[in-house]
């Protein structure tokens, strides 16, 4: 426990915001400056596409491939076996393929964090970079016959990638960076939650009802209800932008649809939970979506 509370205090320095906060706004300048075809190019790092964060998907290619390559090592050394080698070669050669993927990938969710988890992902970063760069060298060495070196690299770049894969734990299951942060259970039959005259055209409010936290949307006369709490980090959804068939995150400008919730820009990954709802007798009503 106190190696663990030593590990979380490292991201508490305000220092880190030093190098942090100008990093992650240049990451946001520079696929803001490709306009139309920047903004699908981000969205296609966050993973908006596949429906939720598209980095895990390559943060196991590097792991799995620099074990791999450490046990063809180690059977390596003990037959003397050459191809067991070049196989170890081709290990570690997969794992940079697959951590320069997670690199271009964490960077962009991480261009969308703020406070202790920005500073979190910045050492989580910085480490990958480090045992990335050994990984580099060790292949380099290893091809050019000083195998011994090679592996000496190899092996303090793997050690530091679990100290990275530590803090990328912390980001998802301590802090919840990636997961969703709108659950909505609604009523099982249509349930007053608002007056009909509390909701103007072209207007939204939040409403809760009983454990929901709802925003209630009308636009060109139809009503829309979604869970208020936008699914990328929580952001208060009421405060945001209503445009023409969608409301936009004021944290994060994530756009969701009125109609489905459906993403139609990140950084969120998964969408926007909905509610049937309904003008009816001077109400609305909403209930859990079939």
């Amino acid at each position: 426990m106190d190696a663990t509370n030593a590990l979380l205090k490292v991201v508490d320095q305000p220092a880190l915001d030093v190098v942090a906060k100008p990093l992650s706004q240049a990451v946001r300048r520079a696929y803001q400056a490709g306009g139309e075809a920047g903004q699908r190019a981000k969205n296609t790092m966050h993973g908006v596409w596949l429906g939720h964060p598209l980095h895990p998907v390559f943060t196991d290619l590097p792991l799995g491939a620099w074990t791999t390559g450490l046990v063809l090592d180690a059977v390596a050394a003990t037959n003397r076996d050459r191809a067991m080698e070049r196989a170890a070669d081709v290990a570690i050669a997969v794992g940079l393929a697959g951590a320069a993927a997670s690199a271009v990938t964490g960077l962009t969710d991480w261009s969308e964090t703020s406070g202790r988890s920005r500073r979190t992902g910045l050492v989580h970063g910085l480490l990958n970079i480090a045992a990335t760069t050994l990984y580099a060298t060790a292949y380099v060495l290893r091809k050019n016959g000083s195998r011994a070196s090679g592996q000496t690299c190899a092996l303090a770049g793997y050690g530091i990638a679990i100290g990275a894969a530590w803090f990328g734990g912390d980001l998802v299951y301590g802090q919840r960076i990636g997961v969703t942060h709108a659950v909505i259970d609604g009523p099982e039959s249509f349930t007053a939650v608002a007056r009909t005259a509390d909701l103007p055209d072209n207007s939204m409010k939040r409403v809760r009802q009983d454990e929901a936290d709802l925003l209630l949307v009308r636009q060109h006369g139809r009503v829309c209800a979604l869970a208020h709490p936008c699914t990328h980090m929580g952001g208060p959804l009421s405060e945001g932008t209503l445009k023409d068939g969608s409301v936009v995150c004021p944290w994060h400008a994530s756009e969701f649809a009125l109609d489905d919730g459906h993403v139609i820009n990140g950084p969120a990954t998964q969408d926007q939970p909905c509610l049937d709802a309904r003008d009816r007798a001077g109400e609305i009503e909403v209930k859990a979506r079939d």
